[in-house]
């Protein structure tokens, strides 16, 4: 089993196009669990709001006065931060520039394109403050957030999605499928059934549907998307299962008085998953583009937390006016990753002999 398995490590990492795909994949994990901690903006959900600054381009540069907050926060822990980010400790006020004149400073606060404000703060008042220059490589959005910061740990949210729904519709489909193909008869044509109602039913008003009776939230959406994707997984595991079930290894289990469960989970779903796995790759691309979909509709996951659909949804007026880099961003990195999961799932069939 294990030379079986390295040596099909060895024929995907051969695979140019499957070689970049994991590679980008693994960057992106890499990218979800220390997003925190790179994000130039690492406060909760990249959520800094800076209006004067909203809308900018890629490569921006903004000088800006850090005023410490009234209220302290306390440090966070190691683990709040790699989950949750940290509050910030600082007011980032805007500026074009800074004099110190006895015990006063003298600062010119960014208002607007070619607007100022002149601010004169005591420096007994002041006893603690840091001027600081940003360079915003993405941009902002309306708001004034840092659009990288927010891409990055979108990051987060696609993969969960993902992640999620595989985990739910391999679940539910290798059990179905796996019960209709080895009972077959009335079981077979009651789930047979159940896949042909749920199969006529569009992706999209079926997760509606679902999201309708669990609400609006971060794991609605992936349990809505999840109970949709399970079909195609019922409907390969079934025929697999028929295609096996009278082997001459089942029959031997059987004649060895093996209980059902024991033939049908130890003997023949091992020697069928092959296919189940190249669908998983492309059940996950899936729940990457649904999620977008119905988050860029209002209905997925909930401001301020950021997805690439939401990105999208906020931004998209700026296709066609200055600055398209915001909705565009979002829009490559969704078209990048469901790539490097489509071109894993061909790898695997190549590597695994599916036959379609």
């Amino acid at each position: 089993m294990t030379s079986t398995r390295i040596h099909i490590g060895k024929r995907l990492l051969r695979n140019k196009g499957t070689l970049f795909g994991m590679t980008v994949i693994g960057a992106s994990v890499l990218v979800a669990v220390i997003v925190y901690f790179i994000a130039p903006d690492p406060s909760p959900n990249a959520n800094r709001i800076i209006v004067e600054i909203g809308g900018r381009p890629p490569g921006f540069h903004q000088q800006f006065l850090l005023l410490p907050k009234e209220r302290t926060r306390p440090s966070a822990s190691f683990f709040s931060r790699l989950f949750n980010g940290r509050e910030d400790a600082f007011d980032y006020i805007p500026i074009t520039g800074y004099l110190a004149q006895g015990d006063s400073l003298v600062v010119q606060k960014y208002v607007d394109e070619g607007v100022t404000e002149k601010r004169v703060i005591s420096r007994t008042v002041l006893k603690d403050f840091r001027i600081k220059t940003q360079t915003f490589w993405l941009g902002t959005d309306k708001y004034g957030r840092d659009i990288l910061s927010r891409l990055l740990i979108g990051v987060r949210v696609s993969l969960a999605v993902g992640l999620v729904t595989v985990l739910l519709s391999l679940s539910v489909g290798v059990l179905l499928g796996a019960l209709a193909g080895y009972f077959g008869g009335r079981v077979d044509e009651v789930i047979l059934w159940l896949v042909n109602v749920i199969w006529s039913i569009p992706t999209l008003l079926l997760v509606f549907a679902i999201m309708l009776v669990l609400g609006k939230g971060f794991w609605q959406v992936f349990i809505a998307i999840g109970l949709t994707l399970w079909v195609n997984v019922a409907r390969i595991v079934r025929g697999q299962v028929l295609a096996v079930r009278e082997r001459e290894y089942v029959e031997a289990a059987r004649a060895l008085g093996y209980s059902h469960s024991r033939i049908l989970f130890r003997h023949i779903l091992p020697n069928v998953m092959g296919p189940v796995w190249v669908v998983a790759a492309s059940n996950f691309a899936s729940a990457i583009v649904i999620e977008a979909g119905l988050s860029f509709l209002g209905v997925g996951v909930q401001p301020p937390q950021p997805s690439w659909g939401l990105m999208i949804k906020e931004n998209y007026n700026f296709i066609i006016t200055h600055n398209p880099m915001l909705a565009l961003a979002p829009g490559l990195a969704i078209m990048l990753l469901v790539l490097a999961f489509n071109l894993l799932g061909n790898g695997l069939r190549d590597v695994l002999n599916v036959r379609a």
